[in-house]
């Protein structure tokens, strides 16, 4: 049975504390970490434990895992973290062509190797660029064909905006995703005020089609993300409910 979680990263313009009541009341376990979460740790460590939460991925910029895989470890080690996420890239570090994706993966293929030896997951996070071809390939496929360890957090709500179909895509890497994000897009011309972007299941992803293609593919954590909610609330009782209904 998958699991439940939610990308912290939606409730930035909220405090953390203000963020964690409010998801322990909509009923979340699970949270997904972000940068500003790991400054404090004794902070968010006594957050999740008296909230009842864990979390058991994070996203880290890929520069962190590179300069510092030590401390990277040590804030998996402290806050319970079992899948280390590389989240994004730069648009003035993104590769435009296939020798440079190819590079890009060897690097994060390297960076990654002290977070596998230390026995956690190392994976990929997409948005839409990743699936721009360059000299006839898909930089997702090129950054998956880097290394067997490094993982893939789908964005299924990116993959769409990148033009492509969400349930090929979680076919095609079949055992490879350990994570899916599950966000929703307005229709077009709606919630420009949040970026296009909808609370789960009330936007324009087909669900009864990409559910069973996670089950299929074996994901087996469903993190729930907004990237601008007007209303955080709103959004994580919204997407909640509609994820459980699933």
């Amino acid at each position: 049975m998958p699991t439940i979680s939610y990308q912290l990263y939606s409730s930035r313009h909220w405090t953390a504390e203000e963020t964690f009541k409010m998801l322990a009341e909509a009923g979340y376990q699970e949270v997904e970490g972000v940068g500003p979460h790991y400054e404090d740790l004794a902070k968010t460590k006594a957050l999740l434990e008296s909230h009842g939460m864990t979390m058991p991925s994070g996203h880290f910029a890929l520069d962190f895992v590179e300069a510092d895989p030590a401390k990277v470890i040590e804030i998996a080690d402290v806050l319970g973290i079992s899948a280390v996420v590389i989240p994004f890239i730069a648009p003035d570090e993104r590769p435009t062509t296939l020798a440079g994706w190819q590079a890009f993966g060897a690097r994060l293929a390297k960076a990654g190797e002290p977070i596998v030896a230390a026995g956690l997951d190392y994976a990929y996070h997409n948005h839409d660029f990743e699936f721009v071809p360059v000299e006839g390939q898909m930089p997702l496929d090129v950054i998956a064909q880097a290394s067997d360890d490094i993982k893939l957090e789908l964005d299924l709500a990116w993959v769409a905006v990148g033009g492509e179909d969400p349930v090929a895509w979680l076919k095609k890497y079949a055992g490879r995703v350990i994570i899916a994000h599950v966000k929703d897009i307005a229709p077009k011309g709606e919630n420009t005020d949040e970026d296009g972007w909808a609370d789960v299941g009330h936007g324009t992803m087909d669900w009864k089609t990409i559910k069973p293609a996670m089950d299929a593919a074996g994901v087996n954590r469903y993190v729930i993300e907004h990237d601008n909610p007007s209303n955080h609330i709103r959004m994580a009782s919204r997407s909640m409910a509609t994820v459980q209904a699933f």
